[in-house]
Formats: structure tokens, sequence, C-alpha cells
């Protein structure tokens, strides 16, 4: 069944999807009532974005294992709407079982894969299901009953799957991710995504007074804004990876006092003067670390341990532990300067702040 939703984007009508996040936590609660006894062929699961889902449930079974365990199980097909995704169409297993301590363990099986780095969310060698899903499976689980249960994320596709996906440059081998931050995939082609930052500038630039605008490339810095009020307390645009377009924009429509908020994967990047931070634009992240370094006359050792990392997050805490947080400065400063060469305008009034998810802002 296809996802009934749409969004319309520069008068083209485009239809949305639903993560492997929504899929998985449908897929528990699924499994969860089977084990009760239940027979379905559909599950509603809430979604961070406020979307109620109702989704097909396939591959549903119960069965004791050996040792007398009683299993429930179920899949979740994943439905990328018009957004093109490599994990579209893959099918999203859970296995789950009862506990008598209220608590929800969850972990992943065949085709999940494993962090391998420091630098994600989670620990080197659990799987790789982001903390809202995570959320969003204990929460449907614990509305089947209290007792708790174990649930094990599966997908036989996902070691396949995930050679096509990025995953091994960011630490996770073995198989897909299980991700999403809203639970929906919402469709955007790099036009529409454009046109959605322009229509927010101009009508920042039209009302507000003061002409200051924050710029943050997704939803975690946005997020962040709102824990940082005392600083930061301006009207925000989310400029995805398109930094040079987003200032040159704002530039344009007379905002010229900018603050921008970004994690380092992004950021790092920015600071040695890349302003389009996709993965396939450029990859540059080690490299930034490498050149401050070298900036700051930093030994041989300490410049090849870095760029031996395969993020940004564990670059950057690896200086905050080793008492180098000034590099983190130095990148800040890197990248307002780099600003106002892109702009062409020396008198701006730029303001760049990185985090890491581990220290936050320094």
């Amino acid at each position: 069944m296809k996802l009934d939703l749409y969004i319309d984007k520069d008068g083209q009508k485009l239809r949305c999807g639903y993560t492997t996040g929504s899929c998985a936590a449908a897929a528990a609660k699924a499994a969860a009532l089977i084990l009760g006894g239940g027979a379905l062929t559909s599950v509603e699961i809430d979604t961070p974005a406020g979307v109620i889902l109702d989704l097909p449930v396939e591959h549903c079974r119960s069965y004791k294992e050996e040792n007398g365990v009683l299993f429930g199980e179920a899949a979740v097909q994943k439905d990328a709407g018009d957004d093109p995704d490599s994990t579209d169409g893959i099918y999203i297993h859970a296995k789950v079982s009862y506990r008598n301590d209220g608590k929800v363990i969850i972990d992943g099986g065949e085709g999940i894969g494993r962090i391998t780095k420091k630098g994600l969310f989670g620990e080197v060698g659990e799987a790789a299901i982001n903390p809202v899903p995570r959320q969003m499976i204990e929460k449907e689980v614990l509305k089947v009953s209290e007792k708790g249960f174990n649930v094990e994320i599966f997908s036989p596709q996902g070691a396949e799957i995930g050679k096509k996906t990025f995953n091994k440059n960011i630490g996770v081998e073995g198989g897909i991710s299980i991700i999403g931050t809203k639970g929906i995939v919402y469709p955007m082609s790099e036009d529409a995504i454009k046109k959605t930052i322009y229509l927010e500038i101009d009508a920042i630039s039209q009302n507000s007074e003061k002409k200051e605008i924050l710029l943050v490339p997704g939803n975690y810095g946005e997020g962040l804004k709102e824990k940082l009020k005392t600083i930061i307390d301006l009207p925000t645009v989310k400029m995805s990876n398109y930094i040079g377009d987003s200032l040159s924009y704002a530039y344009s429509k007379g905002l010229k006092t900018m603050t921008l908020l970004g994690h380092i994967g992004k950021f790092a990047k920015l600071s040695i003067g890349i302003f389009n931070t996709h993965n396939r634009t450029a990859d540059t992240r080690m490299e930034a670390f490498v050149y401050y370094l070298a900036m700051q006359g930093a030994d041989k050792k300490t410049i090849e341990t870095v760029n031996s990392f395969l993020t940004a997050e564990e670059a950057f805490n690896f200086l905050v532990e080793n008492k180098m947080e000034n590099l983190i400065k130095d990148m800040e400063n890197g990248a307002e300067e780099r600003i106002k060469k892109y702009l062409k305008d020396e008198s701006l009034s730029i303001r760049v702040l990185i985090y890491s998810m581990k220290y936050g802002l320094i």
C-alpha cells in the first residue's frame, strides 16, 4: 500500500513516504500484537511528524524456539514515496519476545549495520538503529503490553542494500541503518529545496526589523537553537546542504547579520571553503582538521591520528578530550572569513557556531 500523503513543491505534486524507523516501529508493534494472539493485516503508529500511519504488515507468525520461548514476527515494506532512496521497497522485520521487567531491549539482527567507529549515535558494536527510531519502537510496543519486550530488528535484504549507501563512509558496516527523525520521508528535488529556502528567507527579510537571520543545516541544529535562546533568538531557516546558495540569497535580500549553527560534519567542510556540503559534492571533513592542525603546528602523530578517523564527530571529540578544542574556534573563524570572501563583503557581521553531538558548543 502506497502512502497517500502529498506535498506541493514548485507546483509539482510529490508523494511522501515513511522511514525505516517507522517500518521498524510498526513491525515491532505488529509482532508484539501477534504474541498476544492477534491476527492483523495492518497496524497504526504515531510519528514525530504528527502523522498517524496505518501500515500494512506481512510475514506475520508466532512460534516457539527450542528453549520454549515464544516469539512473534512481522515485517513492513519501506515506501520512500517520490524520494530517490536506495532502501525503497526493502522489508524491515521485527522479532519480539516478552520480558517481565517493563524494559524494552532493542538490537539489530541480519542486514542491520553495526557501528564500527566512534562518533555516531551509539557505541562501537551496537546496531545502527538511531535514537528516534528506538524511541518509536519502545513507545509502540509498550502500547501493547507493559511487561516489556526483547526486540530484534532485521532485514534479509539489508546487507546487499547497505552497500549502495554511504554507511561505510560514516562507520556503519554489514547492512542498513534504521533512521528517521520525523518518521515521514518528504521528497524534494534540489530546485524545490532551494526555492523553499528562498521563500523562507524572503519572509524574514520582509518581516524582520533587525535584518538578522540564523541558518542551520537541519532539524537538530534547529532544535539546539531552542536550547540556546539566551544567545541565539533569531528567525531561522533550514538550508540543508546549500550553504552558498542560502548565504548569497540572504545577502541579496539585505540580511547583513548572519549566524550559522551546524554540526562539525558539515561545518568542517565550510571551514575550508566548501559551500555545498553534500557528500557527492565534497567530502573534505578530515582534510579540514588536517589543515587547521598543521596551521597550529601540531605534530605529525596527532595529525595522522585525526586523519584516521571516519567521522568529524570523532575528530571533534578527540580534540576536546586532548585539550585542543581551541582548534574548533579556529575552524569557526576560518568559516567566517571564507563566507566574507565568498560574498565579497568584509564588513558583514558573520558568526559561525560549530557543535558536536557529545559536547555541544565549545
